[in-house]
């Protein structure tokens, strides 16, 4: 069942992990991919050929969402190809993980930069169309520890609780337009970066969550699926815990 089909998806950073899970999914359910990488351009390639063999269009790029004038430029290529965009998965993130007493100002900044400013960045440069074709759903990804916060992740749990904000304000902002915005908080997801952790800690996790195993990407992709589809067509400004549990 094709929920997607004549969609147009952007998702940032699509090269790894969650990002190329919804990639994936989405291709599969109909929907042309327009996706971003930062540095891994022989990833981005494979990913590129993958989703266009499966019959969509798809086309990646290299762009930073942290930077305003590249996103602004990258949805003006995307219109310029695709004709539309219908759906905007905010996913890029990275974590520069200390202690408070240890964390450097630097840090900190780059945190919000990357994972913060960057939804800002994309949510404005697509509003415009949107706003045009009176439709479209933003799908915003912030964590757990957006929601209960975690130590040794003060700046990574304020740039994913911002999200939350930002996201709930706009749903209130662009709901007469029929534009939805909602967020999924992913629980512990086992990715490449997750496969390098020792496996002893990693089934302590595993033990502690109601489900009793991480989660894969499919399974946040799924929920961004539901989100990015019609089938929500009465879900804005909401929080989605997909998590295993862990938040229960």
């Amino acid at each position: 069942m094709n929920l997607l089909q004549g969609k147009t998806a952007i998702i940032t950073g699509a090269t790894r992990g969650i990002g190329k899970g919804i990639a994936q999914v989405f291709a599969k359910h109909g929907a042309n991919i327009a996706f971003t990488y930062s540095s891994s351009v022989d990833a981005a390639v494979a990913l590129e050929k993958e989703l266009n063999d499966l019959g969509v269009q798809a086309k990646a790029y290299q762009s930073n969402a942290a930077n305003y004038e590249e996103a602004q430029e990258l949805v003006k290529d995307v219109l310029d190809t695709f004709g539309n965009i219908d759906v905007l998965v905010n996913n890029a993130g990275i974590t520069k993980d200390n202690l408070l007493m240890r964390m450097s100002e630097e840090d900190f900044d780059k945190v919000i930069e990357v994972n913060l400013k960057s939804v800002f960045n994309m949510t404005k440069a697509v509003q415009r169309t949107m706003l045009k074709q009176r439709k479209g759903s933003i799908i915003n990804m912030s964590s757990v520890v957006g929601v209960k916060g975690n130590a040794g992740q003060a700046n990574y749990a304020a740039s994913k609780a911002g999200i939350i904000g930002f996201s709930k304000s706009v749903a209130l902002e662009l709901g007469s337009r029929n534009i939805r915005s909602n967020v999924i908080a992913p629980g512990f997801i086992e990715t490449e970066m997750t496969g390098k952790l020792d496996e002893k800690v990693v089934e302590e996790w595993r033990k502690a969550i109601p489900l009793k195993r991480g989660g894969t990407p499919e399974d946040i992709a799924n929920a961004c699926v539901f989100l990015a589809s019609d089938l929500s067509g009465y879900v804005t400004g909401q929080v989605l815990n997909v998590d295993g549990g862990m938040l229960t």
